[in-house]
């Protein structure tokens, strides 16, 4: 036969389509013809294809070959193609029956040797394989990340021969098992915090409703220490959390580690950082620190430091969830559900010394964006006794306030299927209804701090978390008033 036909799939932020490898070999002079919109590292497959069929003991034809990656308009990256391009050779030839190719799809970057190296991104391709009803068969060094697919046929091979001995029924793979999950690493405790149980509790309200939070403070106060706690407070990841966070790091330029599986990601990016880097970015899209931190937390330290106009893009996703990268050739859109912890100093020198100096510095930050954090809270310095050296640990250990946030997250979810900082407006108006008394403290609220809608619907996100804690069904009049005081920070010009 001179055509075969194989499955592969390419790389679409964190989707992977479909491609069929189409193989021809006809008479003629020979020739390898590539086509189907490859770029540069798919073009030189054809090479990497020749010499790995040679070096195994297979047959390159002198002959005219044909390949086409379908469909022809979406484009191809990476080595990922090689191994489906030298079945299809091998098929087209008559080396290996194009009928034992039914029911697979491949991926793998060919050594010239042979051996298959391992690609990024095949989680994706694994869910997308899994829904396709077919059998994956990738790099052995790409298996662990494969098998995170619970239910997923998943085959994984170190050579070309090892592949072919499979679909020739000389030698099968073995499927790829479960892998266990690994241990989580120390976290450090809140109880190392001292003092500071306005910003504990607050800390404790974020983590239960997925919470953005800012803390201002002096330098020294404890910010930076009480944002490095967060994650040993914050609920477990569910299974389809961790494989939608799993699945970015697959396509990202740092790629998967397995050891990180299930953990909520804690990204920290530094203050010079620039907007392409937040968001994702470049000619062929990549995902940026706020995709990366999908079902995890963005900790920005020293706010107003970071260039605004890559603030101003966090805004969008801060409601959304999601970022859309757009480029001449194609869109690709990122989920970004991030959880925004910052931090700043009050000013430059990092007290009220020069009023003014303070001013301009707070005004780095645009009052849409700060519309869009939950909870802004004033972290005061530490009080001289909890300076002392021998000063014991206090307040509940991290372990004990988890468990308070997992029992209200688990509340949210079974009413809303959301946390209450992700609730829509027609959810938030039926979850969190509001007595006279409590519409009136709302009123009132919002006419002496300036709130707007969105600042409004803000409080009461924060009022319906602070009732859970509490194990209310309800949202009364103090836990209104605890998520009003989250939004009063007068004295530095914010509302």
């Amino acid at each position: 036969m001179s055509l075969a036909i194989t499955y592969a799939r390419a790389q679409v932020g964190i989707d992977a389509p479909l491609v069929s490898v189409e193989t021809h070999v006809a008479n003629g002079l020979p020739a390898f013809a590539l086509v189907g919109l490859p770029e540069a590292a798919v073009r030189e497959s054809r090479e990497r294809v020749r010499a790995a069929l040679l070096t195994s003991g297979y047959e390159m034809p002198p002959r005219r070959i044909t390949v086409n990656l379908a469909p022809a308009d979406l484009p191809k990256e990476g080595g990922r193609f090689d191994l489906p391009m030298a079945l299809g050779l091998l098929a087209a030839t008559g080396q290996i029956p194009p009928d034992s190719l039914d029911g697979y799809e491949f991926l793998g970057e060919l050594a010239l040797s042979g051996e298959l190296r391992p690609v990024p991104g095949v989680l994706p391709a694994a869910l997308r394989a899994r829904e396709a009803g077919r059998t994956l068969i990738l790099p052995r060094a790409n298996l662990n990340e494969a098998a995170r697919v619970s239910g997923a046929p998943i085959l994984g091979a170190g050579h070309l021969r090892e592949v072919v001995a499979h679909l020739l029924g000389v030698e099968p793979l073995r499927p790829a098992e479960g892998v266990a999950g690994a241990a989580s690493p120390p976290l450090p405790d809140l109880r190392d915090v001292r003092g500071q149980h306005r910003a504990k509790r607050a800390l404790e309200i974020a983590a239960a409703g997925q919470h953005n939070l800012l803390m201002i403070g002096p330098p020294g106060a404890g910010k930076s220490m009480l944002a490095q706690r967060l994650a040993g407070i914050l609920p477990a990841m569910g299974e389809q959390e961790a494989l939608e966070s799993a699945a970015i790091w697959s396509v990202s330029s740092q790629g998967f580690n397995d050891a990180n599986w299930g953990m909520r990601p804690i990204r920290g990016p530094h203050h010079t950082a620039s907007g392409v880097a937040l968001i994702g970015g470049g000619s062929s899209p990549r995902p940026g620190e706020i995709s990366l931190a999908h079902h995890g937390v963005l900790f920005l330290d020293e706010l107003p430091e970071f260039d605004k106009r890559a603030l101003e893009v966090l805004r969008e996703p801060m409601e959304t969830g999601r970022i859309v990268i757009s480029r001449a050739a194609r869109q690709v859109e990122f989920p970004a559900a991030f959880q925004l912890i910052a931090a700043m100093n009050p000013s430059p020198r990092g007290d009220d010394s020069d009023p003014e100096a303070g001013r301009r510095y707070r005004a780095r930050l645009s009052g849409p964006l700060l519309d869009r954090i939950d909870i802004q809270l004033e972290v005061p310095a530490v009080a001289k006794e909890h300076l002392r050296l021998d000063a014991a640990p206090e307040g509940e250990p991290s372990e004990v306030v988890r468990q308070r946030v997992e029992q209200a997250r688990a509340l949210q979810m079974a009413r809303a299927g959301v946390p209450n900082a992700r609730l829509g407006a027609a959810e938030l108006a039926r979850h969190a209804r509001l007595g006279a008394g409590e519409m009136a403290l709302l009123e009132q609220a919002m006419d002496r701090l300036g709130l707007s809608v969105r600042g409004r619907d803000k409080v009461l996100r924060l009022a319906r978390t602070i009732a859970d804690l509490a194990g209310s069904e309800a949202i009364r009049a103090e836990h209104l008033a605890e998520a009003i005081g989250y939004r009063d920070l007068a004295r530095y010009g914010f509302s």
